[in-house]
């Protein structure tokens, strides 16, 4: 993805370190690789700004894989014959970005969407190393695409879910696309106005600078501080062989 003027130039005037941190993108398409995906469009603008200042990036789909539904952290030990979760949680924990992604389906994010939040939600009850849940230090945010209304209700459930789990939230950690109402050319259709709309184009480099300084303030002070938030000091929790209680 070509980056415009400002954003070059944000790139090149920022006197910032980014070098050892890493982001996963993760989008919910419906479509399998390589059919050309709308959102990757939008996500190709933020990782092209988090690369050209030393972020380590990586982009998968899970529609590529063989995801159980469910919610727990390997459903093959729940009957699935095959579950590939597992081989995806280590590319997560690993990240100190995470972006989820959507296209807009009936105004609500995309069953694929949906699907990842819920196995991102069955790890949750990890614990890092200080017996906080395992995804504290981390960072989230979200970008959607589509041809109708919902992108603020889908950001809106996809944000709150990620802190629900234990990601920092930084300020406008969403960004959208949205073309005219009804059928008509998608965010990489020639003609769409997408790639050249100022103001998406403001909003997902907004979020992606926002990402990277959080993430680097979170990481240079060693994490969330590990006081009045360790679950390996509270009493009252999940059994071990029980889900959360919000999975009922």
């Amino acid at each position: 993805m070509k980056l415009n003027e400002k954003q070059l130039e944000q790139c090149e005037s920022s006197t910032w370190d980014f070098a050892d941190l890493k982001a996963l993108f993760l989008n919910g398409t419906l479509k399998r690789s390589p059919e050309l995906s709308h959102t990757d469009g939008l996500i190709n603008i933020s990782r092209a700004i988090m690369e050209k200042n030393g972020v380590s990036v990586k982009v998968l789909r899970p529609v590529d894989h063989n995801i159980a539904h469910g919610v727990y952290p390997d459903m093959t030990q729940q009957g699935w014959d095959k579950d590939e979760w597992p081989d995806i949680y280590p590319l997560v924990r690993a990240a100190n970005i995470l972006v989820i992604t959507s296209p807009i389906w009936l105004g609500e994010k995309s069953s694929i969407c949906t699907q990842t939040i819920e196995r991102l939600y069955s790890s949750s009850r990890d614990l890092n190393e200080e017996g906080q849940y395992a995804y504290y230090g981390r960072v989230g945010g979200c970008l959607i695409t589509g041809n109708e209304d919902g992108a603020k209700h889908c950001a809106m459930n996809i944000l709150y879910s990620l802190q629900h789990l234990g990601y920092v939230i930084p300020p406008q950690a969403d960004a959208a696309w949205l073309g005219e109402a009804g059928p008509g050319p998608s965010y990489l259709d020639p003609g769409s106005g997408g790639p050249e709309n100022d103001f998406t184009n403001r909003n997902t480099t907004f979020m992606t600078w926002n990402l990277m300084h959080m993430a680097r303030m979170i990481k240079d002070a060693g994490g969330i501080p590990a006081h009045g938030n360790q679950r390996s000091k509270w009493d009252a929790g999940c059994r071990s062989d029980y889900p959360n209680p919000d999975y009922r």
